[in-house]
């Protein structure tokens, strides 16, 4: 027991280590993490590890989903709606009938049922990874945004091929207009349960004498509610976090005050920063109990690792040809419907977008769990074949593209898209507009005599009046009475109001201000 706790710590320590080494020689961690479980696993004498599926979708899967869906922008994944859809459910369905092809007809025993069920397994592409290589590089926000929401929902395409898949191979059978009946409720499910719990959790933030810590522990428990709910009633659970998620972020400033926000970015930054690093790590670990099974299976090593690296290769190329395709469809399509951008702007971008495909973690729990046998007590067939094949390609994307992608981004010349506002811009609109709503608050409300009997707050209506005349930046820093709380509110629910009505504003201009009006009310209460 205590060795085992040892372990554990030592694994946190090195987590931390190699991400400092990450940053330090530019490498994005998780293929350091990757490569570092791989050798500790060949160290005598530590521990064998034995991934539980369920321990990654149920402990870990949803607050990753709900942490990524909680930093994305509902704005902009609207915007980007028919290229982030495309990529998380036709594009993954395409691949995996590319992979039951491929697989069918050169793997010895794979059908087309095992053929989709490996294809479903490693189809979507690992979020962690992608975002951790870009933080070293520039890329341009339509990009970001749309790998962010690709990977937000093409897990949940992911684990619906490979259910319908096993129900296939377990019967013997496959009905399609039960699986598309059971396709569209486990989206619109997943869907309406992850809103349903999101606005009873907003509810109970409203109208419960809640404090700081009760409402992080509610955002903490929120995103398992939403899953395992979704998943008893055979919804998407994944669906259901995301969507719960979005609705949570894009509302907290209507219902949480700026304690709980910031203690609750600062608690959900740290877990999701250790949940990553830990099933990165897992990954590597793995490895001893992934090569056991293959030693049972009868088939050599060699011969997996081949069938591993083909599959490898029909999903890179797979991706690439969609990434371009998506293009083409674009091309067409601003013919006839209004598109986000009807512009064109070269094949650099569609290869930027196909190229970044590392799997991760989802994919390898999604193979470990297979069940052990079908209907009838049989072995599963190919069980331990699927899931080697699945770790290669989790290793070889992360390796091959994760370290080329920062190189390809570093010399290619994006054009400026146009998509927000300069910053500079942004800015002054919204420094201004904060000064109007300041201003209009203390004269709608009869404010003015607290402002004539401070002269603190008299420096503030001052510095607002200047904001309307110069495009200067100012400090928002001032300490002032509760009229100056009001009006911190008031100016929150402009950038709210600001943020949803103007497309052209960068939400993340938007979210820093925010949080500096939320530093400054902390300030106050602490004054």
């Amino acid at each position: 027991m205590v060795f085992h706790t040892i372990f554990t710590i030592s694994l946190i320590l090195v987590i931390c280590l190699l991400t400092m080494l990450g940053r330090k020689i530019k490498v994005a961690y998780p293929i350091l993490l990757v490569l570092a479980g791989l050798t500790l696993s060949f160290v005598p004498g530590v521990p064998r590890v034995e991934i539980e599926p369920e321990l990654i979708f149920i402990i870990f899967l949803p607050p990753l989903l709900f942490e990524a869906a909680s930093g994305a922008s509902w704005k902009e994944l609207w915007r980007w709606r028919r290229i982030i859809f495309s990529f998380a459910f036709p594009v993954v369905f395409v691949t995996a009938c590319v992979v039951a092809l491929i697989t069918n007809a050169i793997l010895p025993g794979f059908s087309i049922g095992l053929g989709f069920l490996l294809g479903g397994i490693v189809s979507p592409p690992d979020a962690v990874s992608a975002q951790a290589i870009m933080k070293f590089v520039k890329i341009p926000k339509r990009l970001s945004t749309i790998l962010e929401g690709e990977s937000l929902f093409n897990d949940a395409s992911s684990l619906i091929i490979m259910r319908f898949a096993l129900i296939a191979i377990g019967t013997g059978q496959f009905v399609w207009y039960h699986a598309v009946g059971g396709f569209l409720w486990m989206i619109v499910g997943g869907l309406l349960v992850g809103l349903a719990v999101a606005w009873v959790m907003i509810e109970l933030h409203r109208y419960l004498p809640t404090d700081v810590n009760i409402d992080v522990v509610f955002t903490l428990i929120a995103p398992y509610i939403m899953y395992v709910v979704a998943e008893e009633v055979v919804a998407s659970g994944v669906i259901a976090v995301v969507s719960g998620g979005l609705l949570l972020n894009n509302r907290s400033v209507l219902f949480q005050d700026s304690s709980s926000r910031l203690s609750a970015s600062n608690v959900w930054h740290n877990f999701g920063f250790l949940l990553n690093g830990i099933v990165f790590l897992l990954i590597g670990l793995d490895l001893p109990e992934i090569v056991s099974g293959m030693d049972e299976g009868g088939v050599s090593l060699v011969t997996a690792t081949g069938y591993g690296l083909l599959v490898t290769a029909v999903l890179i190329l797979v991706r690439l040809a969609c990434s371009y395709g998506a293009l083409l469809v674009t091309m067409v399509m601003r013919n006839f419907i209004r598109v986000a951008d009807p512009n064109y702007y070269g094949l650099r971008t569609p290869l930027i977008l196909g190229w970044t495909g590392m799997r991760g973690v989802v994919s390898l729990a999604a193979a470990l769990s297979i069940p052990l046998t079908v209907t009838g007590g049989m072995p599963f067939p190919e069980r331990s074949m699927i899931l080697y094949i699945t770790f290669v390609v989790i290793l070889v994307t992360l390796l091959l593209q994760g370290l080329t992608l920062p190189v390809i981004i570093s010399h290619t010349r994006f054009p400026d898209f146009h998509d927000h506002l300069p910053v500079d811009t942004t800015e002054a609109i919204i420094r201004k507009g904060m000064a109007d709503t300041s201003l209009r608050y203390l004269q709608a409300n009869n404010q003015c005599k607290d402002v004539g009997s401070s002269r603190l707050l008299q420096n503030l209506v001052e510095h607002w009046e200047r904001q309307l005349e110069t495009d200067e930046s100012m400090p928002l820093y001032a300490s002032a009475s509760h009229v100056y709380r009001e009006v911190l509110e008031q100016q929150r629910l402009y950038l709210h109001r600001l943020n949803r009505e103007n497309r052209n504003i960068d939400e993340s201009i938007i979210r820093r201000f925010i949080h500096r009006i939320d530093l400054e009310e902390e300030r106050l209460k602490h004054e």
